[in-house]
């Protein structure tokens, strides 16, 4: 895994990425795949946004997260939880103890993982039974404000695939990573983004320009440009189907 494709985006990620809906959370509890007896190990834990909001459903959540400027941004957030421990390593290499946790989750970072390395550590680390729940939140690409957004990035960002580095969201791309039979789930999370947080959504991105970068000034002149023309009262609905992904690695 390539830890330095964050870097100096920290703030910006913290800013304007979404958080996920409380049905997800819900959800999980209801089918007693979270509770507040389970460990659980947040890999490619970011700043933090999935961790914080799994703490209430568990008993210990270790965030793993191997750049520094994501987890540093983190630390503020997640120090006012008393179950969360940080955790300076790699998502195939994650230094946790073997057999110590009941559930992994990865949340916005599986398409940057090497699968069978992770999987083989998934193992490792699982308990018996234990379960792997895969999530992103991904923009819905039947949005006009989504397509126009798409179309500044093809034009700015010569790294942009699209969607979660043009990730294949069918379930049958992930046949070769869980055994057996694994659940799919869709949740609706739309967001409304005023233009700051709107622009800030596309810098988190791993393609997108740095201040620093000579196309910056152009590429958020573009996007403030994509903003006039979808806002309402100085707003824009910003669609995402938080998509999630469970089952188990034998």
């Amino acid at each position: 895994m390539n830890t330095n494709k964050f870097d100096k985006k920290g703030s910006v990620y913290a800013k304007a990425r979404p958080s996920y809906p409380e049905e997800l959370f819900l959800y999980l509890v209801s089918k007693s795949i979270i509770d507040k007896d389970k460990t659980v190990a947040d890999i490619g834990s970011g700043t933090g946004i999935f961790t914080a909001q799994l703490s209430p459903f568990a008993k210990m959540v270790f965030a793993v997260e191997p750049n520094e400027d994501m987890r540093n941004k983190a630390k503020d957030k997640l120090s006012l939880y008393s179950n969360i421990s940080s955790v300076n390593a790699a998502a195939e290499d994650t230094s946790l103890s073997e057999s110590s946790v009941d559930l992994i989750t990865v949340a916005q970072a599986f398409h940057w993982f090497d699968r069978a390395s992770f999987k083989k550590e998934c193992k490792r680390i699982l308990k018996p039974s234990g379960k792997v729940l895969l999530v992103w939140n991904d923009r819905d690409l039947k949005s006009e404000v989504i397509k126009d957004n798409f179309a500044v990035n093809k034009i700015f960002c010569p790294n942009f695939k699209g969607s979660s580095n043009g990730m294949d969201f069918s379930k049958e791309s992930f046949k070769d990573f869980f055994d057996g039979e694994y659940e799919v789930r869709e949740f609706d999370n739309s967001l409304v983004y005023d233009r700051d947080t709107f622009i800030a959504r596309s810098l988190s991105s791993s393609y997108a320009p740095k201040e620093t970068d000579i196309q910056y000034a152009e590429y958020t002149n573009a996007l403030e440009t994509v903003f006039e023309k979808h806002q309402v009262n100085g707003s824009v609905i910003y669609p995402y189907i938080t998509r999630c992904y469970i089952g188990t690695v034998l």
